[in-house]
This record gives C-alpha cells, sequence and structure tokens, in this order.
C-alpha cells in the first residue's frame, strides 16, 4: 500500500507539471487560470491520487494565487445553505440509526412481503428506496445488508439442514449400494462444504445483495437531501441562476418520484430474470399452501428478529413525529399551487428548506429520550435522566465532512468558471452542436456521466460537469433544466463495479456477488435508468419545469455572461 500511495504521488506531480504550462501559456487570461484549476482538480478527483476532501481544496489556493477569487469569496463557497440542510438531516438520520427505527420498519415491510424470493427482495427493495429517501445511499445499504444478510443464513442454513436429511433418509439399491453410497456420500459432502446449499441459493443470495444497491441508488433520487448529487445540483443551479425559483423539495418530488416508481418496478422484474427465471408465480406467490419449510421457517426468523425489538418506545415515536413533521414542512414552505406557509412571515425569501432541517435538528439535542413523567428508561445504560435524543458524538460519527469539502469544492470551482467568463468560452466552443434537437443533446449529456461515473466519484463527475452543462444549454439556448436533471440523475448511475460508488463496495464486501454479476446486471440497470429519465424529462417534465420555452431567468444569465 505503502509503494501504491508512493506511485500515486509521483503521478500527482507529473501531471501538476504537465498541466502547468497550460496556465503558463496564457498567464493572465482568468479563463486559461480558471481553465488550469478545473482540470488539476478534476484529475485529482478521477485518479483519487489524494483524497476527494483534500483534492477540492485545490481552488481554496490556487483560484487567489492565479487573482481569479479573493480568498474571502472562495472561501464563502465551502459553505453554503446545502450544508445546513444537510447537517439538520444527519441529526435526523443518527436518531433514527441510534433507536433502531430503520430495523423496525426494514423488517415490517419484510414481514409484510413474505419469505418467497421474489416477494422478498421487492419488500427490501421498497424498504431501502424509502429508506435511502432521508438518509444517504451508503448509511442505508449498511443498515439494511445486515437484516439482509440474516434472513440470507437462515435460508442457507434450513437449506444445508433440508440437503442432510434428505440424504439420511435417500435409499439405496442393494445391487449399486457400494458404488451408490460412496456416490451419495461424496454429494452430501461436497453440498455440505459449499457455501450454498444449491445453484438457486446461491441466486437468490446474488439478487437479494444486487437489489439493495440498486435501490438505494433509485431512492436517493426521490428527494433533493437523498445524496450528495442532488445537493451539489440544487446549490449551484439556484446559484447560477437565482432568479429560476423553480427548484424546490415539492417541484424535486414530484418530477423524481414516478421516476423512483418505475424503475423500481423494472429493476425488479430485470434482476427476477437475471438471477430468478420467468416463473413468477413460483416465487412471488402469496398463498400459505404454497410456501416451503424454507420459506416458513425464513418468515419465523423475520418474525423473531422483529420481536426482539420489542414494543415501539418513546423515542422511536419522537423520531418518526420528527421525521413526517419534516416531510410535511418541506412540502408546505412552498408548494406553487397553493400559498406555502412563509407566506404568514412580511420578509420573503429568508426561510428555505435548511431552517426547517436545522430548527428540527437542533431539537433533537434537547428534547429528552426519557418519557417524561416516567421513573423508567429504554435504556438501561444511560443514566442521565436528561440525556437527549441524540448526542454531539452521535451527529459527528454519520456526519460526511469530506463530501461537505467536496461540495464547496464544486461550488468553487462553478464561482471561478462564472466570473473568469470560462463558461461563456466553453459555451461558444460547442455551438457546433446547435443543429441537434434538445432531447438528443440530454441523451448524449446523459450517457457521457453515466459513462464517466462508473470510475469516478459520482459527486465529483457532477461538479464538472454541471458549469459545462450550463454553458452549453444557454448557448443552445435549451432550458439548462432540461440536460442539468437528467445528468444530475444519470451521474447515480455507477453501478456496474464496486469502485463505482460506496453502496456497490458494501454489498460485494458480503462476498455473495462477483465483479460479473455487477457488471451484467449493472448494465441493464443503467440501461433502464437512461431510458426512464429520458421518458420523464420529455413527458411530465415538460409542463412542470416549462421545459419548451428558453425562460426568462436563463436568458437574463446568458446576455450578463455575454458582456
Amino acid at each position: 500500500m505503502g509503494v501504491q500511495a508512493g506511485l500515486d504521488m509521483v503521478h500527482a506531480e507529473v501531471l501538476w507539471l504537465i498541466l502547468l504550462p497550460v496556465d503558463r501559456l496564457f498567464w493572465g487570461l482568468q479563463e486559461a487560470c480558471c481553465a488550469y484549476v478545473l482540470m488539476v482538480t478534476a484529475v485529482y478527483w478521477v485518479s483519487e491520487a489524494v483524497p476527494l476532501g483534500a483534492a477540492a481544496l485545490v481552488p481554496a489556493f490556487l483560484y487567489p494565487l492565479f487573482g481569479v477569487l479573493k480568498s474571502s469569496e472562495v472561501a464563502a463557497e465551502y459553505c453554503k445553505d446545502t450544508t445546513l440542510l444537510l447537517m439538520g438531516v444527519i441529526c435526523l438520520a443518527a436518531s433514527i440509526e441510534k433507536w433502531n427505527l430503520h430495523k423496525r420498519i426494514a423488517l415490517r415491510m419484510v414481514m409484510i412481503a413474505g419469505a418467497k424470493p421474489g416477494m422478498l427482495v421487492l419488500g427490501f427493495m421498497c424498504c431501502t428506496v424509502f429508506l435511502s429517501m432521508w438518509l444517504s445511499n451508503t448509511s442505508t445499504t449498511a443498515m439494511v445488508m445486515p437484516i439482509a444478510e440474516a434472513v440470507l443464513q437462515q435460508l442457507i442454513c434450513t437449506g444445508l439442514a433440508d440437503s442432510h436429511v434428505d440424504s439420511e433418509t435417500a435409499e439405496v439399491p442393494e445391487e449399486d449400494s457400494g458404488m451408490s453410497g460412496s456416490v451419495t456420500t461424496f454429494l452430501v459432502k461436497m453440498r455440505r462444504d459449499s457455501q450454498y446449499p444449491t445453484k438457486r441459493d446461491h441466486m437468490i443470495c446474488k439478487c437479494l445483495s444486487l437489489s439493495i444497491t440498486y435501490a438505494a441508488t433509485i431512492g436517493g433520487l426521490i428527494t433533493i437531501t437523498g445524496t450528495s448529487t442532488n445537493l451539489i445540483f440544487a446549490e449551484q443551479f439556484n446559484t447560477r441562476y437565482p432568479d429560476a425559483k423553480v427548484i424546490n423539495f415539492g417541484t424535486w418530488f414530484i418530477f423524481s418520484f414516478p421516476i423512483a416508481i418505475i424503475m423500481l418496478v423494472l429493476t425488479w422484474l430485470w434482476l427476477h430474470f437475471l438471477f430468478l427465471g420467468c416463473n413468477f408465480r413460483e416465487t412471488c406467490s402469496l398463498s400459505k399452501k404454497r410456501k416451503t419449510r424454507r420459506e416458513m421457517l425464513s418468515e419465523r426468523r423475520i418474525h423473531e428478529e422483529y420481536a426482539k425489538l420489542g414494543p415501539i418506545s418513546y423515542p422511536e415515536v419522537v423520531t418518526g413525529v420528527f421525521f413526517i413533521l419534516m416531510t410535511l414542512l418541506w412540502f408546505t414552505r412552498e408548494p406553487g399551487f397553493v400559498p406555502g406557509w412563509t407566506s404568514l412571515f412580511e420578509k420573503k425569501g429568508y426561510r428555505t428548506d435548511a431552517t426547517v432541517s436545522v430548527l428540527l435538528g437542533f431539537l433533537l439535542f434537547l428534547i429528552p429520550a426519557r418519557r417524561p413523567f416516567s421513573s423508567s428508561s429504554y435504556d438501561d445504560s444511560e443514566s442521565d435522566p436528561l440525556a437527549p435524543m441524540i448526542t454531539w458524538k452521535d451527529f459527528q460519527r454519520l456526519m460526511p465532512w469530506e463530501i461537505v469539502i467536496l461540495v464547496g469544492g464544486g461550488y468553487a470551482l462553478a464561482a471561478g468558471c462564472k466570473v473568469s467568463g470560462l463558461s461563456v468560452w466553453i459555451g461558444r466552443q460547442l455551438e457546433p452542436m446547435s443543429g441537434l434537437p434538445p432531447w438528443a443533446v440530454t441523451l448524449l449529456a446523459c450517457l457521457l456521466v453515466s459513462a464517466v461515473t462508473e470510475f469516478a466519484s459520482n459527486p465529483a463527475t457532477l461538479t464538472v460537469f454541471l458549469p459545462i452543462l450550463s454553458a452549453l444549454s444557454e448557448t443552445l439556448h435549451i432550458n439548462p433544466l432540461h440536460t442539468l436533471i437528467p445528468s444530475t440523475m444519470c451521474v447515480s448511475f455507477g453501478v456496474m463495479l464496486p469502485v463505482g460508488n460506496p453502496p456497490n463496495a458494501i454489498v460485494f464486501s458480503y462476498g455473495h456477488v462477483q465483479i460479473r454479476d455487477m457488471v451484467k446486471a449493472g448494465f441493464g440497470v443503467n440501461l433502464i435508468g437512461v431510458a426512464v429519465v429520458m421518458l420523464a424529462i420529455t413527458t411530465w417534465g415538460v409542463p412542470l419545469f416549462n421545459l419548451t420555452e428558453f425562460p426568462a431567468w436563463a436568458l437574463a444569465r446568458n446576455v450578463t455572461g455575454s458582456l
């Protein structure tokens, strides 16, 4: 590992020297200075020669050195409204995890779905999608995968026991007792030594494991806070087009929720066909008469795990109430078709989704975890009767500071592109594409980002492409939302390799799937995702965001940039 780290540093230094003449050749041109900073940062992100968060600090010292932005201006880009939004959501996520509310939700949904392989996979996918709407994809996968693994191990153990019973009760003809007996003994030993009783059991393990990482990705698309790439898009878009006022929690949800539902169903069908076959009647039947002994034992195991949680506790109730309250306040802040609760205040534009998020997150540090007027505590190890719902350690353990710095670096790069005029220059170079229809431009952008993100981190990929696609849309007089929203969604489809995103790596570490399984299944999910996103942006996305016209807020930005 030390040798590899040394090689990475050598490669980084060589790259720095190679790219340095790009800036020296045009010393004094702000566009060239900004392009140099953008290239160095992008290559550091793609190569991961240094941690992503460390690479995101490159604009913080190069922009002031090259005279693109003042140091105070760059520093302001590293803490935005979305940072506060994320902090509030992490507070709620910490409470959900601390009080095992996620486990109760997961087990309850699996109990409803049953233990039939097809329904079991669908149940876990629905649960993972729901959790990933509010928690990070990585956290959701890390929470759900152990529960799925316990169910899978129960299936495997039951299968091994069944094979042992079958081998003991098997009758061997007398004339072939010598040879047949030795063959039977060999087969039984082979099945016991194998991790999986049958090939079908292995297919079920593959299907369920991969379904969780794909469901986490699908769930992250639904809300602005579902994944860091959504936050990056929202902040960069609102910064570049401050007069737009079209992207908020409600509009994003209305657009993305149907996408998630369609993707969920199609992904489940694809995985079922790939690993379980096409016999849906056998794998998805809810009839008790069709349940095998193994399926009944698996259901019993799930019920036992749920029973261990005991009755729903007071902290779980409080967390659930905060969860519902945060969602309702986000939806009703500025719904668009009716006045939101912000209209009750005299000054407009002061309150955002981050205001709600931070307020409720802060209250979790104040509200005691013990029921009022109760002499007992739900946590026997808790000696302080006034201990809050969450502590700072709970929050700190889940807060992804690297993502915060990474997002801040993206904002800094976007600000530099705007101030230096690099985005306008890039837009002019893309004028030959003006003959393409808007849907073709969007499709090319989606395919490009979904391919690049297989090898680079999702936030880094989107951060690099957003300014370029914005400039392209302005040059071609296409509504920027027509290209930016689909690209933001497709950048999450890095599902073909373990390095594509952290949920892939978590699932891969359990050992049920191989890389060829991820590539084969992920390629289909990629195609499904791009197709559904393109369907959405060309149908219900058109009236929702008024995509047929080049909006005034983009026209104003285009005229200002040209000047």
